[in-house]
């Protein structure tokens, strides 16, 4: 069973381009709220190399329903060619936070 809840990661390459992330994300109200964690380390391969980059992570609370629009959103500002935009269940969770949840976003 598809939980109703959902995390958003999104990476994002400096601060920044976070905020910008973040705020639009929660303007829009596509999610709850958003976490941003500066200082990570990503690697990867992209086109035939290795690379070793800073980043800053988003971690953002929304339901799942949303997750299409928060993509088309997210690759309509980020300055990134492919963005990392992944969901995770979220399968449970402090009542009262869920329920702030369901008040926070837009319900379609």
């Amino acid at each position: 069973m598809q939980s109703d809840y959902c995390i958003v990661l999104i990476t994002a390459p400096n601060r920044e381009s976070g905020r910008q992330i973040a705020r639009r994300l929660v303007e829009e109200r596509l999610a709850a709220c958003v976490n941003l964690l500066p200082g990570i380390t990503s690697f990867y391969h992209w086109e035939g190399q290795l690379n070793e980059d800073e980043e800053v992570l988003l971690i953002c609370k929304t339901h799942h329903e949303h997750f299409e629009r928060l993509q088309i959103e997210v690759k309509a500002i980020h300055p990134y060619q492919v963005p990392e935009v992944i969901a995770l269940p979220l399968t449970d969770g402090l009542e009262a936070y869920l329920h702030w949840v369901d008040e926070s976003v837009r319900r379609d």
